[in-house]
């Protein structure tokens, strides 16, 4: 049997039976409905665009966004298709913002009290959407490049870097202790 489209009925149901209906991404008010991890935010920044470029404002404590102080910052990159992570903190905060290029921030939490114990969260930070985004104390994370350059993130971290004793615990990427799967991915 075929309806007026000439497509077989039979055919299109079974294909609809088959098929997955996409899941809701942003609320009513356009915002986002996917779990973070508990004690994570974001701070919108502003981009300033005229004639002759943009100004960018990246960090400022008077905007009381976050509790601990501007201490130490840094510059790192990531290359098309790597990975970096993933990696946890025990003594601070990572406070990421993305100067250009794209990256996919995936996290899970093990923290037994939190609200997403046993979550992954994955967030979005490009350099086309400038804000900041906190990554809590305990919980691993991973920073993914998904796009076609190097991405470029200044890391504000609430404690400056110890050299002779560095907060950071890894996990390769390829870990059975973490459920996400980075595919062909490389890195470490």
């Amino acid at each position: 049997m075929s309806d007026h489209t000439g497509i077989g009925l039979n055919l299109l149901e079974s294909m609809l039976a088959a098929a997955v209906r996409d899941q809701r991404t942003v609320d009513e008010q356009r915002q986002s409905v996917a779990p973070l991890v508990d004690g994570m935010s974001f701070f919108e920044s502003v981009r300033h665009n005229d004639d002759r470029g943009s100004v960018t404002e990246v960090y400022d404590p008077r905007w009381g966004w976050h509790p601990d102080p501007l201490v130490f910052s840094y510059v790192f990159t990531i290359r098309p298709g790597m990975v970096k992570g993933w990696g946890l903190h025990k003594l601070h905060e990572d406070r990421y913002f993305v100067v250009s290029g794209e990256l996919e921030l995936v996290l899970y939490d093990p923290r037994p009290e939190s609200s997403t114990y046993g979550k992954i969260s994955k967030v979005y930070l490009s350099g086309s959407r400038p804000r900041l985004v906190n990554v809590p104390k305990f919980v691993w994370h991973a920073d993914r490049n998904i796009g076609t350059s190097d991405v470029v993130v200044i890391n504000f971290p609430t404690i400056q870097y110890d050299h002779s004793n560095p907060d950071k615990y890894r996990l390769p990427i390829d870990t059975d202790l973490i459920p996400h799967d980075f595919g062909s991915a490389k890195g470490w």
